[in-house]
């Protein structure tokens, strides 16, 4: 697949050690090392990156900042105990353990889960559509997800239920968007 010049303008510097260090102070805990090195790479995209870039479900990349605005979303969303929307119990209670990535245009998140156990690490995606949260598995690290989607875009091959295709020319400044397979 050619490349998609329009997707990579969108990208920002690199988060300084010092971003960093003030969104950990501000998250309580330590960033899981491969999200810290998303962040030394990027500090997210722009806010007013064109649909589609990069990730599935139209999700971009967001910063060190926006980060710490997600987070607050998050937990203040109040899923907690008994009241958890998920049935799977290794999401229940522990939304202040979630580090938000990614967020698409409907208001649902890419996340990677912080809690120390099995799903440490793991990459989470919350849909929030017609009324239903649902929460589903994009990978166990997010270098497993990175190589997954490049692996799609190299070969023009699903990702889960999604199909990279490029918008637009490389001349034009393709961007790179993903397509849900059905059936």
């Amino acid at each position: 697949m050619p490349s998609a010049p329009a997707s990579h303008r969108t990208l920002h510097r690199i988060a300084f050690a010092q971003e960093i260090a003030k969104l950990e102070a501000e998250l309580g805990f330590r960033l899981h090392p491969e999200l810290k090195g998303l962040l030394r790479l990027h500090n997210g995209t722009d806010r007013s990156a064109v649909p589609g870039s990069f990730l599935p479900l139209s999700h971009r990349l967001i910063g060190t900042g926006e980060i710490t605005d997600m987070h607050r979303i998050l937990v203040d969303m109040g899923w907690h105990g008994p009241d958890s929307p998920w049935d799977q119990d290794y999401l229940n209670g522990h939304p202040h353990q979630w580090v938000p990535f990614a967020v698409p245009l409907d208001g649902g998140v890419a996340f990677v889960d912080h809690r120390p156990g099995p799903t440490y690490g793991h990459v989470f995606e919350l849909g929030v559509g017609s009324g239903d949260i649902d929460a589903t598995l994009w990978a166990t690290s997010l270098a497993e997800l990175f190589d997954a989607l490049a692996d799609a875009v190299e070969h023009t091959v699903t990702f889960l239920h999604y199909r990279p295709r490029l918008e637009g020319s490389s001349a034009d400044g393709a961007l790179l968007t993903w397509d849900v397979v059905t059936g």
